[in-house]
Formats: structure tokens, C-alpha cells, sequence
């Protein structure tokens, strides 16, 4: 079981990086909008206890089973991968400036190009437009690439948005999986 990170872990993680769990030609790349404090504190992506991506993965059936956190780079041998829109951690999302979005999406462009992933899955619809300019675009598959990859855009899984219940986030991840790995949904 992972240790909660102290008050002072929380503050000493502002503005740290995360690896990137990433290797070429996964089927699918997951993007977050980037790293919050407990996740930088841990060095895990998505460890707020709140947050709902690994539940959402396995519900959609991209694993056998929940994953916790600390498995992350078990995902590599699913052919799966997480990044970020911009590394650095903060305490919300809405911290993070339009022109520090767009820097990310270009930075992202370049690395999407570099690994060369089938899928490019970006959690969080409003720090998409905003990154890649496209205030129209919404839930779902995209009409247009990067770098190559087909993209999806799903509903940012933190727990501060809840507008998508757990079960509408595991359907919506399904969707992507269905398309993304047709035929190949992890099961209990």
C-alpha cells in the first residue's frame, strides 16, 4: 500500500516532471493535461486517490484488472503508455496558461511523431482545444491526426469533474478500446 504524501511532500512536488511511460508504437498513448501535487510527489501518473483513470481503463477494458498507480509501466506490455499535454506538476489543472497549453501541444506533436503510437488518447476535452486550437472539437474520436496517430479525446478523469460518473467514463474509454483494439477487451 502506498505511503499519502505529507503536506510538505505535496508542496516540495510543485512543478517536478514525470517520466513518461512510453515506448515506440503503442496501440494507444493516454495524455493527460499534466501531472497534479500527489502525482508528482509519488512519481506516478494519476495517483490522486480521487482520480478515476485507472478505474476508467479497466472498466473500458484496456486491463484485466484495476491497476493501482504503481504499476503504471505494466501498461507498456498492453501496448498502452501515459504522457502529458505539460509535464510539470501543479494543483489544478486551470493553473496552467493558454500559451503553456499550446507550447505542450506542439512539444507533444514532436514526441506523438517520435513514438509513433496508433492512438493518441488525450484526457481533458477543454485543455485539448486549447492546446491544439480547436474550441469546436469534443468528446470522441477526432477527424484529424497528430503526428500520424489517429486521436480520441476523453473526459478528463479527475474526480473534480463530475459531469462523468464512473460508469459513463469506463463506456467512453470502451469505446475508444473497441476501436483502438478490436477484439482484445481484458475481462475479470
Amino acid at each position: 500500500m502506498r505511503t499519502r504524501p505529507t503536506k510538505d511532500q505535496l508542496a516540495a512536488a510543485y512543478g517536478k516532471t514525470l517520466d513518461d511511460v512510453i515506448a515506440p508504437e503503442l496501440d494507444v498513448l493516454f495524455c493527460g493535461i499534466n501531472p497534479g501535487l500527489y502525482s508528482g510527489a509519488l512519481g506516478l501518473h494519476f495517483a490522486r486517490p480521487g482520480n478515476r483513470f485507472w478505474p476508467a481503463l479497466h472498466r473500458g477494458g484496456f486491463t484485466p484488472r484495476q491497476f493501482d498507480p504503481s504499476e503504471q509501466d505494466e501498461l507498456l506490455g498492453l501496448g498502452l503508455g501515459i504522457t502529458n499535454v505539460v509535464a510539470r506538476t501543479t494543483a489544478r489543472a486551470d493553473e496552467l496558461s493558454a500559451d503553456e497549453l499550446r507550447e505542450g501541444g506542439r512539444l507533444l506533436t514532436a514526441r506523438v511523431a517520435e513514438y509513433r503510437p496508433r492512438w493518441l488518447a488525450v484526457v481533458g476535452i477543454t485543455a485539448f482545444r486549447t492546446a491544439f486550437g480547436l474550441p469546436k472539437a469534443k468528446v470522441g474520436p477526432q477527424d484529424d491526426g497528430i503526428a500520424d496517430a489517429r486521436v480520441w479525446v476523453l473526459p478528463n478523469p479527475s474526480g473534480l469533474n463530475a459531469h462523468w460518473t464512473p460508469a459513463m467514463l469506463g463506456d467512453e474509454f470502451g469505446r475508444l478500446r473497441h476501436v483502438a483494439l478490436p477484439g482484445e477487451a481484458h475481462s475479470e
